[in-house]
C-alpha cells in the first residue's frame, strides 16, 4: 500500500496526470518486449519506460512458442497477436538474460524437466537451442553452457516469431522489426543479436549523447 500511495502521487496527481491521458486516449506502445518472469529482469526498469510506452509479455525464459493452430490456451501467442494486429507495434524485442532459471533447468536436465512438470514441458520450446549449444560447446563448463544457451534460446524465439502469419505480414507490409537482446545482469551490459555474424555483440552507451553504439 505504501508503494501504491507513491505510485498514485506520481502518476495520478492533477488534471494532467499521466493516467488521465492514458485512460482517455488509450495505449499506443511502439514496442512489444517478451521478457522473463525473473524478478531481477523487469523490462520497464531496464529500459526506463513510463506506463504506456511498452507492451510486455513475461514468461519463464522469455520464450516464444512456434505458431500453432490447434485448440488450446496460447497466452503468449495471444499477446503477440494483440500487440501486432491490434496495437500495431513497430518493434518486437526478445529480452533474455544471464542466470536464467528456466535455461539452467533445461541444460541440467533435473527434476523440473520431467514430463509432468509445467516448467519442463514449457522449456521443450528451447530444446533445439540446447542441442545446438551442446554440439558446438561440449567442452565448456556448466555455467558457460548455460550462458550460451540463454543466448541461443533468444535466436530460437526470433525464429519462432517468424512462424506466425501475422508477424510475417507485418514485417512485409509495414516493416515490423525484430530484435534479440541479452541482459548480463552480472555486469550490467546489453548484447544484441546480429544476423550478419550469427552472434551477439555488446551495445556500448555513449555517455555524452546517451546513445547506443
Amino acid at each position: 500500500m505504501a508503494g501504491f500511495r507513491r505510485f498514485r502521487s506520481k502518476y495520478f496527481s492533477g488534471d494532467d496526470g499521466l493516467y488521465n491521458r492514458l485512460s482517455s486516449s488509450g495505449q499506443t506502445p511502439k514496442t512489444l518486449i517478451i521478457g522473463c518472469s525473473d524478478s531481477r529482469v523487469d523490462p520497464a526498469l531496464i529500459s526506463s519506460s513510463s506506463p504506456g510506452e511498452i507492451f510486455v509479455v513475461r514468461n519463464v525464459a522469455n520464450l516464444v512458442p512456434p505458431f500453432e493452430s490447434a485448440n488450446g490456451f496460447h497466452g503468449v501467442s495471444a499477446a503477440i497477436e494483440f500487440a501486432v494486429v491490434n496495437l500495431k507495434v513497430e518493434n518486437i524485442v526478445i529480452l533474455g538474460h544471464r542466470q536464467c532459471g528456466g535455461i539452467r533447468a533445461l541444460v541440467s536436465g533435473g527434476t523440473q524437466m520431467e514430463k509432468t512438470s509445467f516448467v519442463g514441458h514449457w522449456m521443450e520450446i528451447a530444446r533445439t537451442a540446447k542441442e545446438r549449444v551442446l554440439k558446438r560447446s561440449a567442452g565448456l563448463d556448466f555455467e558457460a553452457q548455460c550462458k550460451e544457451c540463454e543466448m541461443e534460446a533468444i535466436i530460437t524465439s526470433l525464429e519462432n516469431l517468424k512462424t506466425f502469419p501475422f508477424v510475417l505480414d507485418a514485417i512485409g507490409t509495414r516493416d515490423l522489426k525484430l530484435f534479440g537482446i541479452y541482459f548480463d545482469l552480472e555486469q550490467g551490459q546489453l548484447f544484441e543479436f546480429d544476423p550478419a555474424i550469427s552472434g551477439f555483440k555488446q551495445l556500448e552507451i555513449d555517455k555524452a549523447g546517451d546513445k547506443l553504439l
